[in-house]
């Protein structure tokens, strides 16, 4: 039997044939393109459609509530509702929201719609400076910018989840091979795999230390040594070749590689830095006598993105507090009522840059715990290996009640305020759980840990450790303003579900 025929057995090659498939009836190329023709057309109506509402919200519906004498030009908005929506899609295209490389790719997209529909109403806001005679209400103009937001950032986000479905028959999908089989290429392997939103759909290694079809990782093989890339290519189809740069032994091979696929239109070359340890906090080029050298940040988040994290947990964390106020007083009685011991746990974890700290919790569990496990051998091999029991018996019954709804955390809010924890953050640890993020552990305290995170939303206690770790990385990597936002509002559907709370 050929090679070929025994990679084919493979369920990455086999799927990697739906991909051509798919491509066979509608070309890439024309995917995408009808895809971008989609969103312009989407981003049109919904900017004229929130200029139609914000007119009528202002002038009609809601009139009552803003200033009777203002003077209403109908046919400055009318030239309004009907121009803008094309001076939106200059903004947009000229901030790269019809570019291929920022669509689909997660809340960055959402951040560069909200940035864009800011940039148009800042330009109304100077021509009404600029032009005297331009006189356009202040209350239309800000329902004007949040509702083109709103609108454009649904229509984007149904416009994904149709893209998302196609992906499933082989739409939209590139496939992929990874240059180098060693530690780093299956980290990289891993990642792509986890996310199958990100369109790349991985066909297999490329490396030469490792026999053609042997199964390396999550059934993923080699295909071949890096001499056969080419043809690699070619069979597979492959759009991105990925190179962990670490295992590539010689430079030589590198620039053979660039030399002959750097410039190709049919594929792109992508390469890891070798640092992906330690990528978690960015990477900042700066040329010191006219060399260019990479700094590695301190800290995950700088600048205006500690400023923002910083208001949207005081703001969310007091406001809470407020409503919340009378249920934490019932709940902290109702633990010192149910058992003995003090109302408040405090659980020594690891905090920014390694700082340890006491996390607040209601206290579950009764006071002579380690005697109670004493009583089950059983169990204690579980605990060591998850850090969690999923049937406690130190639990109290208001203790599993109030896990049950992760309401035992909510003291936690007064660490926010304390600036040791965020509401949104990686899983806190304790100190002795920091070698099981082995060479992670670096990435892991670069940012506060916080009460919910991709973790909670992803099944909590359900997730593996080594899962855990992963979500963890996922969300420092890719942390933004919106990626907090999005966990924080799947947060409350993940509760409610219950799924992992013990």
């Amino acid at each position: 039997m050929s090679i070929r025929s025994e990679l084919e057995k493979f369920p990455l090659i086999t799927v990697s044939k739906k991909i051509k498939k798919a491509n066979s009836l509608i070309p890439r190329n024309t995917q995408w393109f009808l895809y971008v023709a989609a969103l312009i057309l989407s981003d049109a109506m919904m900017t004229l459609i929130a200029f139609w509402v914000a007119y009528d919200f202002r002038f009609v519906t809601f009139k009552f509530l803003f200033d009777q004498t203002a003077t209403v030009s109908f046919s400055t908005y009318l030239f309004l509702l009907f121009s803008m929506p094309f001076l939106w899609l200059v903004i947009f295209a000229v901030n790269g929201l019809y570019a291929k490389d920022n669509l689909l790719g997660g809340t960055q997209e959402y951040s560069m719609v909200f940035r864009s529909a800011g940039e148009g109403f800042l330009l109304i806001v100077i021509a009404g400076f600029l032009e005297p005679n331009l006189v356009i209400a202040r209350g239309w103009l800000l329902m004007a910018w949040a509702f083109t937001f709103f609108f454009v950032a649904v229509s984007r986000f149904w416009l994904r989840r149709l893209v998302y479905s196609l992906r499933r028959l082989g739409f939209f999908l590139t496939p992929a091979v990874i240059v180098g089989a060693n530690q780093e290429g299956r980290w990289l392997a891993e990642q792509l795999l986890k996310w199958e939103t990100s369109g790349l759909h991985l066909v297999g290694f490329v490396d030469k230390k490792t026999p053609v079809t042997f199964p390396l990782f999550h059934d993923l093989v080699s295909l071949g040594t890096v001499e056969q890339l080419g043809e690699i290519i070619e069979r597979y189809n492959v759009g991105e070749v990925i190179l962990a740069s670490s295992a590539i032994s010689t430079r030589d091979y590198l620039l053979e590689i660039f030399r002959k696929y750097g410039v190709s239109d049919k594929v792109n070359i992508r390469m890891s830095s070798g640092l992906y340890e330690i990528l978690t906090t960015g990477l900042t080029v700066n040329e010191f006598a006219y060399v260019p050298l990479v700094y590695v940040n301190k800290v995950r988040l700088t600048g205006s993105d500690t400023i923002m994290k910083f208001a949207l947990d005081y703001a969310l964390t007091i406001g809470s507090l407020l409503i919340l106020s009378p249920f934490l007083l019932m709940a902290a009685i109702m633990v010192k009522v149910s058992s003995p011991g003090p109302v408040i746990h405090r659980r020594l974890v690891m905090g920014l840059n390694g700082k340890q700290f006491h996390a607040f919790k209601f206290r579950t569990m009764v006071t002579n715990g380690d005697e109670v496990l004493a009583q089950h051998p059983e169990l204690q091999e579980e605990l060591a290996r998850n850090h969690k029991l999923k049937v406690d018996p130190r639990v109290t019954k208001i203790g599993a009640f109030l896990r049950k709804f992760s309401l035992d955390e909510l003291p936690q809010l007064f660490n926010v305020l304390k600036r040791e924890m965020s509401l949104v953050g990686p899983r806190m640890i304790s100190p002795e759980e920091v070698s099981m993020y082995k060479q992670f552990d670096m990435n892991l305290l670069t940012v506060l840990p916080g009460m919910t995170g991709v973790w909670q939303v992803s099944g909590r206690s359900d997730v593996s450790y080594e899962e855990r770790v992963r979500l963890d990385m996922y969300y420092i990597r890719n942390w933004s303003i919106w990626l907090d936002l999005q966990i924080l509002f799947q947060t409350i559907p993940a509760v409610i579900k219950r799924r992992g709370a013990y």
